[in-house]
């Protein structure tokens, strides 16, 4: 963005400070009609067709606002993270249903889910009870979750990927209640 004598155009289409079209003039006009209201000149438009649009504005409120802008967009955005779940092929009921809750709780969250099963010794003999667990989480959680890849024996551990299902719905849902005034 070019402002004041960075300007290189001899004619430009002015709108002023109240955002009225004052058509083409000068730019040495259009300067001086930005200084006698002690504003800036800035090109915001036409730079390659022509004649550029310049507008009357104060410079440093429109960078302020450029920057509130940049920073409320920042913070409304969701940064997903992967969380890893571990779990062994003889997990107790009541073990799993504590792991179930803390997957579910990231899977509200809009987290990705690694779910890993590690097994030691013998157990890698009987992978299909790892096979078993792992279609027990899948039943369990595919109505709130998708399945991103299949699991996989990986050397003395088993994986499977989760993601929300419903974690873009539920984002735009809560920026739209809080858009609306209660």
């Amino acid at each position: 963005m070019r402002i004041n004598d960075q300007i290189v155009a001899r004619e430009v289409r002015l709108i002023d400070h109240n955002g009225q079209n004052q058509g083409i003039v000068p730019l040495r006009v259009a300067i001086d009609r930005a200084n006698q209201v002690n504003l800036d000149l800035m090109e915001v438009g036409g730079q390659g067709a022509g004649i550029p649009v310049c507008k009357i504005l104060d410079y440093g409120k429109f960078k302020y606002a450029e920057a509130k802008k940049k920073s409320e967009a920042k913070k409304n955005q969701k940064i997903t993270e992967t969380k890893e779940i571990k779990l062994r092929p003889g997990i107790d009921k009541h073990d799993y249903e504590i792991k179930a809750r803390a997957i579910k709780q990231f899977l509200d969250e809009g987290d990705k889910v690694k779910i890993t099963i590690r097994f030691r010794g013998r157990e890698m003999a009987h992978a299909e009870i790892g096979v078993q667990l792992m279609d027990k989480i899948r039943e369990d959680f595919k109505a709130i979750a998708k399945i991103d890849g299949s699991s996989q024996l990986d050397g003395k551990q088993m994986n499977m990927l989760l993601t929300s299902a419903g974690a873009a719905k539920a984002e735009a849902l809560k920026a739209e209640a809080a858009k609306q005034p209660a």
